[in-house]
């Protein structure tokens, strides 16, 4: 049936001036109010499960790796499907990258991951089938210029990797490590 999204809803025209205000109130609707009672149970059950005061320490990362389990990565497979740009697999930087991801822990891994492609789910066929922001979208490491002193940042849309040059591996590592342990929350971080 019909919804009266505001008092009187179904007698008001859609106009350019009004569009917006209407796509919000249906986008509300659809999200929240028109399964209010879904939300209220599903919340139920998982609080039954994993009480509130816990959850609120978590932030998404960390919740999603809670539900979801830390994932096998397959490095291999990962550095199969990865393409470059400003630099080549024999760069001494990519090098280095490619030794630290084989000796990071499997939750580090899982947040190495995250912090590039904004999941720390694996495609159920292999990297190949990593998704983008447009469709299929490999694995990206990019040069990043300006420095060495600036940390890794990554562009999780286009799962891509910008990789300062730096001088070390023990240098590369410490930034790698920083980024994706303090640095996977918000836009921007770099």
């Amino acid at each position: 049936g019909v919804v009266d999204l505001v008092p009187g809803g179904r007698g008001v025209a859609v106009t350019d001036d009004n569009k917006l205000e209407y796509v919000n109130l249906v986008t509300a609707h659809r999200m929240t109010t028109s399964i209010k009672e879904q939300i209220a149970s599903f919340t139920e059950g998982f609080n039954d499960i994993v009480p509130h005061d816990v959850v609120s320490l978590l932030n998404p990362s960390e919740l999603e790796l809670l539900i979801s389990g830390t994932p096998d990565i397959d490095v291999d497979d990962l550095r199969a499907n990865t393409e470059y740009t400003g630099y080549s697999p024999s760069t001494p930087q990519v090098r280095w990258f490619w030794q630290v991801v084989q000796e990071l822990k499997k939750e580090d891994c899982a947040r190495l991951l995250m912090f590039i492609t904004g999941t720390s789910k694996v495609p159920l066929d292999g990297f190949k089938a990593l998704q983008g922001i447009s469709g299929p979208q490999r694995f990206q490491i990019h040069k990043a210029y300006g420095g060495g002193r600036r940390l890794c940042s990554a562009h999780t849309c286009f799962n891509q990797l910008d990789l300062p040059e730096y001088a070390s591996k023990e240098e590369l590592q410490e930034r790698l490590l920083f980024a994706i342990r303090e640095g996977s929350e918000g836009f921007g971080f770099g």
